[in-house]
């Protein structure tokens, strides 16, 4: 990349000076040393796997295939509502027993449902078809439901589903954390 200077001497005696012209630094080579380098790291770099829980969906049932029965008896299962501002109660009573009671709170440490989890799962009358039923609350966090899926990941139940709440639980639920129930209308003022 060097200019070669011609000197022209027209006879004047004098002495020809080259103009000095800036440095040039050729950066292809640069380029080309940036290329290189990512593709050696894409090579040797190791690409995290997405951590994705497997979803076991039940079949749907041929037309001429009788859909199975899903009655699930109590002693065999437990139900978990999550509710707003991280909290989560559990109960195993039907909607005639079900009270302030025996809809207890817990935590979601390994200490807190967990524990209730293999509690009842060691109380079920069959531990094959024992059951865990998730009810998300409408102010539940989308979080507190995923760590509720690790829950039964942790815990190795196969066996739950995800239901809304009933209304006989969401009554029970807005008396235990505290929520006012609407005014009647008054009549005749």
């Amino acid at each position: 990349m060097a200019d070669i200077q011609v000197n022209d001497n027209s006879g004047k005696g004098k002495k020809v000076r080259s103009k000095k012209q800036p440095p040039h630094v050729d950066l292809t080579p640069m380029v080309d040393l940036a290329f290189l380098l990512i593709t050696f790291f894409m090579l040797v770099t190791t690409f995290n796997k997405p951590n994705v829980m497997d979803l076991g969906l039940p079949a749907k049932p041929k037309d001429d295939q009788k859909a199975p029965d899903t009655e699930i008896k109590l002693s065999n299962s437990i139900s978990i509502i999550i509710g707003k501002d991280n909290r989560v109660f559990y109960h195993q009573q039907d909607q005639t027993s079900l009270n302030d009671q025996n809809f207890t709170e817990t935590t979601f440490d390994r200490e807190g449902i967990r524990a209730v989890v293999q509690q009842a799962k060691a109380r079920a009358e069959d531990k094959e078809k024992f059951t865990v039923i998730i009810k998300p609350t409408d102010e539940a966090l989308y979080k507190n439901f995923v760590d509720m899926l690790d829950e039964m990941a942790i815990t190795k139940n196969e066996r739950y589903g995800i239901t809304e709440i009933r209304p006989w639980e969401q009554e029970i639920y807005d008396r235990k954390i505290g929520v006012a129930a609407a005014p009647a209308a008054t009549s005749g003022q």
